[in-house]
C-alpha cells in the first residue's frame, strides 16, 4: 500500500556542448503535477516530471532557498537574501523578474501555498525576542499585509487536503545535520485544527521527525527511528505507523509531494 518507490527519475542538467553529466546536489526540491522546482547552485531551477533539461529561473549572486509550486503550476514561491535578510518573492514558472512579497527585517522561509492557491505561507522569528521562535504568516500571492496564522510555534507546516487543518513541526533545530540524535529539539509532528486550535501528537519516541506532506488519509515524513533519516507514514484514520524507505548510510534529506507521488532528496540526486 506504501510502496511508492515504484519509478526513479534521475534530473539530468545539460552542461556545454560536447559534455553532459548527472549532476549532483540538486536540493530542496518540490513536486508540482508536471514540473519539479529545485535548488542548485544557489538558484531556482524548473524541470519536467519526465525529465530532460532543466531550466534555470533566478540568477543573481544571491542565495534562493526553499521553492513551492503553486497549486495552479503557474508560480514559484522561494525565499531568498538578496536584500540582507530572507524574504519571500513569487516568480512565474516560466522565468521573469521576481516579484518581493515580504518586508520585515526578521527572515521568512517559504514552506508552502493554501490550497486555494491564493496565499503563501511562511516561517519567521519575528516578534519573538529574546529567543527565536518560528511561527506561521502568510501573504498574499499578489502582495499586501503580512498576518500571523496563529500563535502556535512552527518552523515546518503542510496543509490537510480539504484546508482546515495543518501538519506542523514545532522546533527550530539548531543543527539539523546531528545524526541520531535524542534531545529536547526532537517533539511529535502534531496535527492542528486551524478554527479550535486543538492538536493531535503523532507518534514519537524522541526521534527527529520533520518535513511532513499530508496526501489523502496518509502524512509522510523523515525520520531517522532506524538511524537513517528514512520515509515513514502515518495513517490519520488508523493511527498507523508504517516504514516506505528501507535505505541505510546516506540519509534523505528532503521530502515533498504533489498528491499522488513522493519526491525525495538523497545523494544530491532527486528521486520519484
Amino acid at each position: 500500500m506504501h510502496r511508492l518507490l515504484t519509478s526513479l527519475l534521475l534530473i539530468l542538467l545539460w552542461i556545454g556542448s560536447n559534455h553532459a553529466q548527472g549532476t549532483l546536489l540538486l536540493q530542496q526540491a518540490d513536486l508540482g503535477e508536471k514540473q519539479i522546482a529545485f535548488i542548485y547552485g544557489g538558484d531556482v531551477w524548473v524541470s519536467s516530471t519526465e525529465g530532460g533539461q532543466a531550466k534555470r529561473i533566478t540568477s543573481t549572486a544571491a542565495v534562493e532557498r526553499a521553492p513551492h509550486i503553486s497549486p495552479d503550476g503557474k508560480h514559484i514561491a522561494f525565499s531568498s537574501n538578496r536584500t540582507g535578510s530572507y524574504c519571500v518573492y513569487s516568480v512565474s514558472i516560466e522565468g521573469g523578474e521576481p516579484q518581493r512579497l515580504t518586508f520585515h527585517p526578521s527572515s521568512a522561509y517559504v514552506r508552502g501555498w493554501t490550497n486555494d492557491g491564493e496565499n503563501i505561507f511562511y516561517v519567521t522569528d519575528r516578534d519573538s525576542a529574546p529567543s527565536r521562535i518560528n511561527r506561521l504568516y502568510q501573504v498574499s500571492k499578489t502582495g499586501g499585509p503580512e498576518t500571523k496564522m496563529f500563535e502556535q510555534w512552527a518552523t515546518d507546516a503542510a496543509y490537510s487536503p480539504d484546508g482546515k487543518k495543518m501538519v506542523i513541526d514545532r522546533i527550530r533545530r539548531w543543527d539539523s545535520e546531528w545524526r541520531v540524535y535524542r534531545g529536547g529539539q526532537n517533539t511529535p509532528l502534531s496535527i492542528l485544527d486551524t478554527k479550535s486550535l486543538k492538536e493531535t501528537l503523532l507518534p514519537n519516541e524522541q526521534t527527529t521527525d520533520i518535513q511532513p506532506v499530508w496526501m489523502g488519509d496518509q502524512i509522510y515524513f523523515l525520520s531517522d527511528r532506524d538511524a537513517t533519516m528514512n520515509v515513514w507514514v502515518y495513517g490519520v484514520k488508523d493511527q498507523s505507523l508504517n516504514q516506505v524507505t528501507t535505505f541505510e548510510g546516506s540519509d534523505i534529506k528532503s521530502l515533498s509531494g504533489n498528491g499522488s507521488t513522493l519526491l525525495f532528496e538523497r545523494d544530491g540526486q532527486l528521486h520519484l
